[in-house]
């Protein structure tokens, strides 16, 4: 499933199966949400020192009531750092789960196992999240994390994915999901292009759905 952090009128007007929304903080909660499957991401990387941890869980509250449509909400992380990932995750993960979603851990350069002596475990998080530059993200040790996750029932997201190259290379490391920014430069294109490459991997029709 692609997750779009970029939502267009074309795409709220042909809902599939394998199209879903990566929705953040700022980004407004005017969505279909019966129509959609969707993610709540928590804006760390856009809003870099200006994240606010209070105001990311007033929001995520907020769509609380949506949550059955949810795949995950994703703990605050620091970019590029694992042991900064988890010192900064790890107060939030029960939090989120308590709010009636799955948790999702961010896995950032340096994480190479889990679990990790006075770091995350498995039992800590509901979907793992594989994030970092492109070199952690498209490593084997990235990769060998999601089929672990994968063997112990978690769900596999790969972020920043804006290109049916990568799209493919989930597809064939069996990720759940993924997300990226693709229709926010040309939609009016590039919807066509993102619904060509979903029929690529997935062999699959629009789903026709009804109010």
């Amino acid at each position: 499933m692609y997750l779009s952090g970029t939502v267009t009128q074309a795409m709220l007007g042909n809902p599939r199966p394998d199209l879903g929304i990566m929705l953040q903080p700022g980004m407004g909660n005017a969505i279909p949400f019966r129509f959609w499957r969707w993610a709540a991401d928590n804006g760390c990387f856009a809003q870099g020192a200006d994240f606010e941890p209070g105001d990311w869980l007033e929001w995520l509250a907020s769509v609380r009531r949506h949550r059955e449509t949810c795949l995950f909400a994703v703990a605050p992380d620091v970019y590029g750092d694992a042991w900064g990932t988890w010192r900064t995750s790890r107060p939030f993960l029960p939090t989120i789960r308590q709010l009636g979603f799955k948790a999702a851990y961010v896995a950032q350069n340096g994480l190479d196992d889990i679990p990790v002596d006075g770091g995350p475990s498995w039992g800590d998080f509901d979907a793992l999240f594989i994030g970092g530059d492109d070199a952690y993200k498209l490593s084997e040790t990235a990769y060998r994390l999601a089929r672990r996750a994968r063997d112990h029932g978690k769900h596999v997201h790969m972020g920043r994915v804006n290109s049916l190259r990568r799209l493919r290379a989930a597809h064939i490391s069996l990720f759940d999901s993924v997300d990226g920014t693709y229709l926010k430069f040309g939609p009016d294109v590039n919807i066509g292009r993102l619904y060509g490459w979903l029929d690529q991997i997935n062999g699959q029709q629009p789903l026709e759905l009804t109010a």
